[in-house]
């Protein structure tokens, strides 16, 4: 199945039932009074997460989405029916804005969870409402309201605790193959990854985490060169990024360290937020560098690229280094996600009282 994650839909509530104004008929019932009945409600849009659906490509035929109109009033104070609503089911992680406002609707971030993303119409008043002491056989009654109609994009930003990041053929597939489940096509050529590949790692029995891989990105992405940055959506929602760095290039002349800091400059092009996630370099292909000289060249690259943070050197291929990064990976999630919880349970600080001296009188 192509992966597909964007899309542009159109939703359209239903119309509300328009009421009516009826009066009463009936032999030996002279003067029987209004009886018209109000119009029944519109039927209205929802969006549900299913994380049995892994792709938007369903929205990408089916672009128009109609909900009933609500049923006409009747006499005899029948109210008309109001009409179902429909449910339209995404993945996972799908992001709703208006198309033409940009303003977010919807942030289905979990299974079940449930939107109202086009709300139908009212029902019209019957002359039944109408009567009173001084009007008796009212006329008036009011027509039902429009349902909402809107144009919404559809963006799928995958769940996944950990992001791959580098140039392409940096061995991220090969990477994401070594450490789960996971089987991303890997090749010899750029771009082999088309789109984003999941793979879950299973630490042991009661731990795990996913990690989300990327088409590679090259120099001027942000400005939608290559094809990584139409997929950079889906490490927003990432708690850590591995900068995954080819520390021995295919290509003469290249130069690991440009290629570093080029793939940071375009991230922080792309977004900020983003840019400022952590992350950790990861120095690959190290069966390739006789082991003696591993450190060194470790260091004299930490050196050149000026970098601060965390580091490793492994060899995707061959497994080396691996275990000890996927143990420190699941480590830090573990930590992240005890200190949301601790955030969640503390009470929230009460405002401090100001000691003005009609208080202290």
């Amino acid at each position: 199945m192509k992966f597909v994650d964007e899309a542009v839909i159109e939703v359209h509530a239903g119309k509300g039932g328009d009421g009516v104004a009826s009066f009463r008929r009936e032999k030996f019932v002279p003067r029987g009074g209004p009886d018209g009945g109000d119009g029944g409600r519109g039927g209205s849009i929802y969006a549900i997460a299913d994380r049995n659906i892994n792709t938007l490509i369903d929205y990408r035929f089916a672009r128009i989405h109609r909900a009933k109109n609500g049923g006409k009033g009747q006499g005899a104070d029948c109210y008309g029916r109001g009409a179902e609503d429909i449910t339209l089911r995404f993945p996972v992680g799908t992001v709703i804005t208006d198309a033409e406002t940009g303003e977010l609707v919807a942030d289905l971030a979990h299974h079940e969870a449930r939107a109202l993303i086009a709300k139908g119409g009212k029902g019209g008043i019957g002359n039944l409402h109408f009567k009173s002491s001084t009007n008796r056989a009212p006329r008036q009654f009011t027509v039902g309201e429009e349902g909402v109609t809107r144009k919404l994009k559809l963006e799928l930003k995958v769940l996944a605790d950990i992001g791959l990041l580098g140039m392409p053929n940096a061995g991220k597939s090969t990477f994401i193959r070594s450490v789960s489940a996971a089987r991303p096509k890997v090749a010899d050529y750029p771009f082999t990854t088309l789109h984003p590949n999941l793979g879950v790692v299973r630490v042991d029995e009661s731990r795990s985490f996913v990690i989300a891989d990327i088409p590679g990105l090259i120099e001027g992405a942000a400005e939608g060169a290559g094809l990584g940055h139409q997929f950079l959506r889906h490490l927003q929602r990432t708690h850590l990024l591995l900068h995954l760095v080819d520390i021995v290039p295919m290509e003469e002349g290249a130069d690991p360290v440009k290629d570093a800091k080029a793939i940071v400059a375009e991230l922080k092009k792309y977004d900020v937020e983003l840019f400022k996630k952590p992350r950790w370099l990861i120095l690959n292909k190290a069966d390739l560098i006789p082991e003696d000289t591993r450190e060194k060249a470790l260091r004299a690259f930490v050196r050149k690229l000026r970098w601060k943070g965390k580091t490793f050197i492994i060899s995707a291929l061959t497994g080396e280094g691996c275990r000890p990064l996927v143990y420190a990976i699941m480590d830090y999630l573990d930590e992240q996600r005890k200190a949301a919880q601790a955030a969640e349970a503390s009470p929230p600080a009460e405002p401090e009282r100001s000691t003005s001296a009609a208080d202290r009188a």
